[in-house]
């Protein structure tokens, strides 16, 4: 693991804890799954392979693309599965911004 990734994760661990500060520890519903959120998962997949086609690609697309998936599935291994990689794209895309402002 790198140190802008440790770096992240950090600030992931300092803000979890602060959420839990004000709110307590929670149990909600996941609210994920259903033909909407399918619908929109397959609509984000197919703009984000496009774009990566045509050369324009971002990081908003590759996110929107996991939290999309996340938001479609309803099999609780399935959803951490996605969880842990829209934010892992999170994680990448901070670290993007890290490295820009270090070299601005």
């Amino acid at each position: 693991m790198t140190d802008a990734t440790k770096a992240v994760l950090r600030d992931i661990a300092t803000e979890r804890a602060a959420q839990d500060a004000i709110f307590g520890v929670q149990n909600l519903p996941d609210g994920t799954g259903g033909a909407t959120y399918r619908l929109q998962a397959d609509d984000k997949r197919f703009l984000c392979d496009r774009a990566f086609k045509q050369g324009v690609g971002t990081y908003r697309h590759v996110f929107l693309e996991e939290v999309y998936e996340a938001m479609a599935e309803t099999d609780p291994a399935k959803l951490r599965a996605e969880l842990v990689q829209a934010v892992a794209v999170g994680v990448k895309w901070i670290e993007a911004i890290d490295r820009r402002s270090a070299n601005a």
